[in-house]
């Protein structure tokens, strides 16, 4: 268990046991003594489906209901008795249609009667959505297709230690539009292959009625948004992405949902609380969104039920798990630094979220023991990313969110020259022993208005005027330089995956934000600008290419399959060394201070030069040969780790890394 690798954790034994236990008694009740996959199947009941015989079924759960009815293009749009749902008890209403009633395309709505009240809604486990282009309402659409898709590829394989490429579809064009799944299929995916990065994260594929919330107020949770394209469209992108040997991970959002009534499963059946916590615990303060009761067996099948349909549906590969602080805690996490192991077990953890998270994960990997499960989580609590069976949640991975705040704090706060080595290596490798992470300099977070991309930090206006190749400035110079040693340090230090934000690669010029009334509903920042890194004359093409080479590297060689160890942290002159598998990473971070011949022990062998950030190629000066050999010399160095015998002395440019392979 994990108390028995980590003395801190014993005094909470009790409670990780206790957790354990009830997490397991959920799991046998679900699962009825089998799997807990083959007990999870309320996409397969309600909802609209074909029967065998080519009629149609539409199943409701609405207790608080006192009658239903489908409304729609067939009866326009009216409450009519043909179109009346029969209770069947618990809660459960059924209606059942002849096949010519409905047709493909159709678009419905429920219209729920309840004491007191009524109101049109959109089916809880509705599979598509669409919006008018007039009146902006939503609908739910009959989707039945003659066709339906055909598969041509398996499943992307195992990810030990993912390289994720994070993307948006809508903005994944250069026009000024929202793009499409078939756009980003043709035109971004083989982008993603090139770079070398073996895995999507894609973001905003569950309905939601605002655009700009960049898919985090999700209305609904089984339906793809259909402002992307078709079902059959995602499919292909992912057959394709497959094909390439690109893994599919899903940005699920069970945090919250969106407070709308309308479109959402707020007051669906005229009760607060169907889903959701009542009162004040069932709005979140930040987000003005509702709260999910995970107590409930409602709401625990719906979810759980919601993993498990777009595994079976769309052959995903997992999936990251947004906000999972905010349902780990009573409070939300808001406005705690998480200093202690006490808030880890006690009266401020929602168990229930807890439970539903290592069911989720259950679940996951049961359907697919290659899936991979990411939890984005600042407050570290143990166990969340370690195994079940260990007394953990889970999750496979945790995002490590506090890498790129600190990258925000030393360029923002601190000179060069007041950087630490011994800092940013404590920064970029601490983690629990029993978890590993996914490590980043920028995700879409700190692309967002309000926030600055890790380039537009470094060089700011000057992007705008001095990014040619054949330009002069000694601002734009460090923010090139830094841009890919930080990267690269991020990445090679990475405590198991590493991540970028589509576009950042190449240091893509300003920020996101979404169309709204505040810009005149612009698209001109909610695009990406591949064509800026196509010209030699540019300097982002560098920045590109280096990102390649160095995901192509580490994963050719793969190095994150080994923790990194430390052989150098000089803070005198700035200077970190560490080895990783069978390469050693040499970083220069001084401002100004070039070495000639920087001395430290190694491990003896012969070296070679395999990535150098200073490459004339990637935008540097050049000031060292690509490919050149190495020998260490029999003699113990003072500087650096001393189980090493051996001395490695080697050329050091100013703001510089190089990476060299034992041979």
């Amino acid at each position: 268990m994990i108390y028995d690798s980590d003395p801190w954790l014993m005094p909470y034994k009790g409670a990780i046991d206790a957790r354990h236990a009830r997490i397991e008694d959920l799991r046998r009740r679900i699962s009825r003594g089998g799997r807990l996959c083959d007990g999870v199947n309320n996409h397969l009941y309600y909802g609209l489906h074909r029967a065998e015989d080519g009629s149609w079924v539409i199943r409701e759960f609405a207790p608080n209901a006192s009658r239903i009815y489908l409304i729609g293009d067939f009866n326009n749009w009216k409450r009519t008795a043909p179109y009346s749902f029969k209770p069947l008890g618990g809660g459960n209403w059924e209606l059942c249609l002849p096949e010519f009633c409905l047709h493909h395309g159709d678009l419905y709505k429920l219209f729920i009667e309840w004491p007191g009240g009524g109101g049109e809604r959109l089916p809880s486990y509705v599979r598509r959505v669409v919006q008018d282009d007039v009146t902006k309402v939503f609908s739910a659409q009959v989707w039945d297709p003659a066709e339906p898709y055909r598969w041509k590829h398996g499943h992307a394989g195992r990810r030990p230690n993912p390289m994720i490429y994070e993307c948006h579809i809508g903005m994944s064009s250069e026009e000024e539009k929202v793009a499409s799944f078939e756009e980003f299929r043709r035109d971004v995916l083989p982008k993603v292959k090139a770079l070398g990065y073996d895995t999507i994260q894609i973001m905003a594929l569950q309905e939601h009625p605002y655009y700009g919330s960049f898919g985090y107020q999700v209305s609904n949770f089984y339906a793809l948004s259909s402002r992307f394209g078709t079902p059959e469209e995602f499919k292909r992108l992912v057959d394709d992405a497959h094909g390439k040997g690109i893994a599919v991970v899903m940005d699920i959002v069970h945090s919250h949902s969106v407070d709308n009534e309308a479109e959402g499963l707020s007051r669906f059946d005229g009760r607060e609380d169907l889903y959701f916590y009542s009162g004040d615990q069932g709005r979140h303060p930040a987000w003005g969104s509702r709260c999910f009761d995970y107590g409930k067996d409602e709401t625990k099948y719906f979810l759980l039920s919601n993993v498990k349909f777009w595994m079976e549906e769309y052959h995903l590969d997992g999936f990251r798990f947004d906000g999972v602080t905010s349902m780990l805690y009573w409070d939300h996490g808001l406005g705690k630094d998480f200093g202690s192991y006490d808030l880890y077990f006690n009266e401020g953890v929602d168990e229930n979220a807890v439970a539903y998270l290592a069911l989720a994960n259950i679940l996951v990997h049961e359907m697919n023991p290659n899936a991979i499960t990411i939890a984005e989580d600042v407050s570290g609590m143990a166990g969340l990313a370690a195994p079940f069976a260990e007394g953990g949640v889970g999750f496979d991975f945790r995002m490590a969110m506090g890498i790129a705040d600190h990258w925000i704090k030393w360029i923002k706060e601190k000179s060069d020259e007041q950087w630490s080595m011994g800092e940013i290596w404590w920064e970029l490798t601490n983690k629990r022993a029993d978890e590993k992470t996914i490590s980043y300099a920028e995700c879409h977070d700190q692309a967002l208005v309000g926030d600055k991309t890790l380039i537009f930090r470094l060089i700011d206006k000057e992007m705008y005027f001095s990014m040619r190749r054949d330009s002069d400035n000694a601002l734009v110079d460090r923010g090139i330089a830094l841009h890919k040693m930080i990267r690269l340090v991020t990445a090679a230090t990475s405590g198991g995956g590493y991540l970028t934000f589509m576009g950042n690669e190449f240091g893509h010029p300003e920020w996101i934000d979404f169309p709204r009334e505040g810009n005149g509903w612009s698209f001109k920042y909610a695009r990406r600008q591949w064509s800026l890194a196509e010209p030699d004359y540019l300097r982002y093409k560098g920045l590109r290419d280096f990102d390649s080479d160095m995901v192509h590297l580490i994963r050719r060689e793969r190095l994150l399959s080994v923790p990194p160890r430390l052989l150098v942290a000089d803070e005198q002159k700035k200077i970190l060394i560490f080895m990783r598998k069978n390469c050693i990473f040499a970083l220069n971070f001084s401002p100004s201070g070039s070495f000639a011949d920087y001395g430290f022990a190694a491990p003896a062998g012969e070296y070679v030069e395999v990535l150098d950030t200073d490459e004339d190629r990637f935008g540097g000066y050049g000031r060292t040969a690509s490919g050149t050999h190495h020998f260490t010399i029999p003699e113990k160095s003072p500087n650096g780790d001393q189980a090493f015998d051996n001395t490695l002395s080697l050329y050091l440019p100013a703001r510089c890394a190089v990476v060299l392979k034992k041979i």
